[in-house]
């Protein structure tokens, strides 16, 4: 291209008196150069802005990175082969340290060509961590007790992998603001140096106008055209456009660069978006409420005492509602479902716990069939029932009853889980509704049920809670009336 513009301008110039081809000669000269060094600078930020870009894409697609043939993520795959190990099962496949060199080569990949400082000492974290992890993997190889393997496998393993995924999702954030950042440094300074070719074209249009009105017009008019092109982009406007046609080739290169530069930022840009997208959904899953083991086993011993009772008819009935509950919690399906599928869930979860608790615990679920087909995040309803349970009814050592409803109110789905326990005082109470508000563990898990639904649905949702001294407590859920096509749309 570069050579075709330089053949249209040397057939443009045969027609021009010596004395004004010298003249225009020396004062375009300034001009070719600002055009050089926007050129330079834009492969500089280009090739930065790709070396970024490079890095976010990688760390981003650090956790589906797995040698399993199951649609397993990276920790998932080590946590499921490490358990297979320790347990001494029939599909164990080993220790599973291949994938932690595969991701320490990752890891050590992104260090090499990474420069911001926060983002080196995530990536150094990542790297240590997966060390770490190694020895811990050689530790339990060492270790013949069931018990201490066990204990190895779920203090240090299960964390250390959790840790792997939080340190690279740190990286991810600071690779990413560092990727904004200097987008909003190319645009800024771009936008200066186009200015800069504004003023030296303005001089020289201000020299050769006193020689040739024709010549005049063939640079003034382009160059405003520019200018107000220069000003939409200021503006934020990235969209296409087609580059100003001029006879003069320094200007039309300039107008071809400034329209090619803009629609390789909005793909950047539109990339980048995708992203974000990407990265939050990814933070949706791993906020995910994790498994009580202790239920299990509490429910295994009620089971046991119904056998040994001769309670079959009950251990049956508790047997199907456990093999439900636990069907639904460890599946791993889309992390939001259908009312009517969360319904059933807490149902089960109800159930096992009257019967292990049939003289403390009655419960009521009335959620009307027309909202039933609504979404919401996965494991939303059974945290808070499990809170009114344990630390409303329980406490109060009386028998208590839970009630979970739904309704419409404004437009939006009102879900409610109101218990007569023990309930909160005011100042337990305000701890626990600062906590939604605020980066904070406290509230039995409501806080992350409440970052969950903002993150799906936007700040506008999430809990609410209410509660009195031995009156009980109830915690609202808010959630907008989407379907399920409505986010696949996403």
């Amino acid at each position: 291209m570069i050579v075709n513009l330089r053949q249209r301008a040397k057939n443009g110039k045969s027609t021009m008196q010596s004395k004004l081809w010298k003249m225009i000669l020396i004062v375009a000269l300034p001009l070719m150069i600002v055009i050089f060094l926007i050129a330079t600078i834009g492969i500089g930020y280009v090739l930065q802005y790709n070396a970024i870009l490079n890095n976010v894409t990688t760390a981003s697609n650090f956790n589906v990175i797995s040698s399993s043939d199951f649609n397993q993520s990276w920790a998932d795959d080590i946590d499921s082969k490490m358990y297979h190990y320790v347990i001494k099962s029939q599909y164990s496949t080993g220790l599973p340290l291949v994938e932690v060199e595969s991701a320490k080569a990752i890891a050590q990949k992104l260090k090499d060509t990474t420069t911001e400082k926060n983002s080196l000492r995530a990536i150094n974290s990542v790297l240590n961590m997966c060390e770490k992890l190694e020895e811990k993997m050689l530790q339990i190889k060492d270790t013949e007790e069931y018990d201490a393997r066990m204990n190895l496998l779920e203090t240090d393993i299960y964390g250390m992998t959790e840790l792997i995924l939080q340190y690279m999702n740190i990286y991810l954030y600071y690779e990413a603001a560092h990727l904004n950042a200097l987008q909003t440094a190319m645009i800024r300074n771009m936008v200066v140096l186009m200015s800069a070719v504004v003023v030296l074209s303005t001089v020289l249009l201000y020299i050769l106008l006193t020689y040739s009105r024709k010549l005049s017009r063939r640079i003034v008019d382009p160059i405003n055209r520019i200018c107000k092109r220069l000003e939409a982009i200021g503006k934020g406007d990235l969209h296409v456009c087609e580059p100003v046609q001029a006879d003069v080739e320094e200007i039309q290169l300039l107008s071809d660069g400034i329209e090619s530069m803009v629609g390789r930022l909005k793909q950047l840009i539109d990339k980048n978006a995708e992203q974000e997208k990407q990265r939050r959904r990814t933070m949706l899953a791993l906020l995910q409420a994790q498994m009580n083991p202790h239920f299990l086993y509490n429910t295994l011993d009620t089971i046991i005492w119904l056998i040994e009772s001769g309670e079959i008819s009950e251990a049956v009935t508790m047997v199907c509602s456990l093999s439900n509950y636990f069907r639904f919690s460890l599946s791993r399906g889309q992390n939001v479902i259908t009312l009517a599928e969360e319904e059933q869930h807490i149902r089960s979860y109800l159930e096992i716990q009257q019967m292990r608790y049939r003289d403390l615990m009655d419960y009521e679920i009335n959620i009307p069939d027309q909202l039933k087909s609504y979404i919401l995040p996965k494991l939303t309803l059974q945290p808070l029932v499990e809170n009114a349970l344990y630390h409303g009814i329980k406490i109060s050592r009386r028998k208590g009853f839970i009630r979970v409803t739904g309704a419409e109110q404004n437009g939006h789905i009102v879900l409610e889980v109101v218990d007569d326990g023990s309930g909160m005082t005011k100042e337990r109470l305000d701890e626990v509704r600062a906590s939604l508000a605020e980066d904070k563990s406290e509230g039995f898990g409501l806080r992350t049920v409440h970052e969950r639904i903002q993150i799906l649905f936007g700040r506008e949702y999430g809990l609410d809670i209410y509660s009195m001294p031995d009156a009980g407590t109830r915690v609202t859920v808010t959630i907008p009336k989407q379907t399920m096509d409505k986010e696949m749309e996403k």
